[in-house]
């Protein structure tokens, strides 16, 4: 299970960077982001423009959002309800209050957006007559920006389509209004995205009829970097932020899945997967977790060691403990792995071993990173946390990294 002190650790971290110097007493700040959903404006956007927009004021950080790539392509908005800050976000002149929202840009402008309407994990609940309201109020503003009428698209779990929702799709760009397929009965959450035409990846797999990753296996090793220094490392794997929240295994699984061009959130995968952020991530839990969904987004799931006695074994069945696992086998299986474009994930102690950069306080807790390169010159494991700019390239000696596994888990598209 997930380490309370690791928990606590995450969100005073958080709380710290965010709020150190900042101003005394309560303060209410108000973000409207209509500008990234008007068009064609919004695809005029560049990442400098952010900060012009929402300064950060007397605050040692931006208070409004936070870049999750030091690159500059993916900044995160969230929804905040702090003792000293509330900020509070909204489309359409305020009318439609939202929880998040994800923009990416792609050289130098404006890609897309991700816009958490809603959602049941950061909003609690609302009634059915105002997600209505807010579909209604989104929908017709898509109609309106992208000159379209929208198609409908119904869920169909036997195959993997999982949201109710519409697609709106035309030279001016395309979009995607959905939820889950309960709503509004059940109302877990409510999910826009809009983006350029040309956008790939997730945001062109959430126009398709079929929940299928836009990326084959065989496009894969094109995304692996070699640098003279020794370096094998996938590049530009999509990053998310898990927040305070232990949602290390869906905030994984969800980055694994952007990098195939599947669309789903963690949001969503935390619905689907019954993941619960107490319940932490030991190894069977996170067989029990993926091991449910994989299928559902056409992907095959696999656990390839599991720590068991002080060892690493084979798991069988998922509960049945096999074959110890030799350690030439287990670099072995990362180095291929990576060598055709694919992340592992992986499940460790943090905090036992150094690395680098390094852990901005020494502690100790369950906790899952995906594996994405290795050095066999430096002997080193290249890894990444969902913890937003700054953890997107980090390194172990692979024998520490070796020893520090609880888990290894593969995650892959099973189109060719």
């Amino acid at each position: 299970m997930l380490a309370k002190n690791f928990i606590l650790f995450l969100l005073t971290t958080a709380i710290v960077m965010l709020f150190s110097q900042a101003p005394k007493g309560a303060e209410t700040l108000e973000a409207d982001l209509d500008a990234f959903i008007t068009l064609p404006d919004a695809y005029r956007l560049q990442p400098a423009d952010l900060e012009k927009m929402f300064e950060k004021g007397k605050w040692t950080r931006n208070p409004y959002f936070k870049w999750l790539r030091t690159d500059q392509t993916r900044a995160i908005f969230q929804k905040k309800d702090a003792p000293n800050l509330k900020v509070n976000l909204s489309l359409l002149g305020g009318k439609v209050p939202i929880e998040e929202m994800i923009v990416d840009f792609k050289d130098g402008t404006f890609l897309g957006v991700t816009i958490s309407i809603f959602n049941r994990g950061d909003g609690g609940t609302i009634g059915s007559a105002e997600f209505e309201e807010r579909r209604r109020l989104i929908g017709a503003h898509l109609g309106k920006q992208l000159d379209a009428r929208p198609k409908t698209r119904e869920a169909k779990p036997t195959i993997g389509l999982l949201t109710d929702g519409w697609i709106w799709i035309s030279a001016r760009g395309k979009a995607v209004l959905e939820n889950n397929d309960e709503a509004p009965a059940d109302i877990e959450f409510l999910r826009m995205r809009l983006a350029r035409r040309d956008a790939e990846g997730a945001y062109e797999a959430a126009t398709h009829a079929r929940p299928e990753a836009t990326v084959k296996l065989s496009d894969l090793p094109e995304k692996v970097e070699r640098e003279p220094n020794g370096d094998v490392f996938i590049d530009d794997i999509p990053m998310v932020d898990q927040g305070a929240k232990g949602y290390c295994v869906v905030a994984s699984a969800q980055r694994v899945f952007e990098h195939y061009g599947i669309p789903c959130d963690m949001h969503q995968l935390a619905q689907l997967a019954d993941s619960d952020p107490e319940r932490g991530t030991s190894s069977l839990e996170v067989n029990t977790q993926l091991g449910a969904i994989d299928h559902l987004f056409k992907t095959r799931f696999e656990c390839l060691a599991v720590r068991s006695r002080g060892t690493l074994v084979e798991l069988l069945d998922g509960k049945y403990v096999g074959e110890t696992i030799p350690e030439d086998d287990f670099f072995e299986m990362i180095y291929e792995n990576i060598e055709d474009g694919i992340p592992l994930l992986w499940s460790l102690t943090v905090g036992q071993f150094e690395e680098d950069p390094p852990l901005q306080e020494q502690t100790e807790g369950g906790h899952m990173r995906l594996i994405i390169g290795f050095n066999k010159k430096t002997n080193r494991i290249i890894f990444s946390d969902s913890w937003g700019a700054g953890h997107e390239k980090k390194t172990m000696n692979s024998e520490d990294a070796l020893k520090a596994t609880n888990g290894l888990f593969l995650l892959k598209p099973i189109f060719r």
